[in-house]
C-alpha cells in the first residue's frame, strides 16, 4: 500500500521546461529537489510522473501533492489549513 504524499510546499512552483526533455515530477512530496523527483520515494510505494513537454514553456508545479491535475497546479494549496 502506497503511503500518503507529504505537502512539500503551500504554493506552486514556476519552472521554464525545455522542449523534448523529460521532467520527473515528484509525488511523494520528499525529494530536496522539489518539484522533481531526487530517489527519495524509494519504499514508499509513489512514484514520480514524467512529463515531456513538446514546446518550451513556463508551467507552475504543484508542491502541495493534492492536485487533482498532476503534475500542474489547480489551486488546492489554498484549501490546506
Amino acid at each position: 500500500m502506497a503511503e500518503k504524499p507529504v505537502v512539500a510546499g503551500n504554493g506552486p512552483i514556476v519552472m521554464d521546461l525545455a522542449a523534448g526533455e523529460t521532467y520527473h515530477w515528484c509525488r511523494c512530496g520528499r525529494s530536496s529537489k522539489q518539484p522533481l523527483c531526487d530517489g527519495s520515494h524509494a519504499g514508499t510505494g509513489l512514484e514520480p510522473l514524467a512529463f515531456t513537454p513538446t514546446g518550451a514553456m513556463k508551467v507552475r508545479f504543484c508542491a502541495c501533492k493534492k492536485t487533482a491535475k498532476p503534475p500542474f497546479c489547480d489551486g488546492s494549496h489554498l484549501d490546506l489549513k
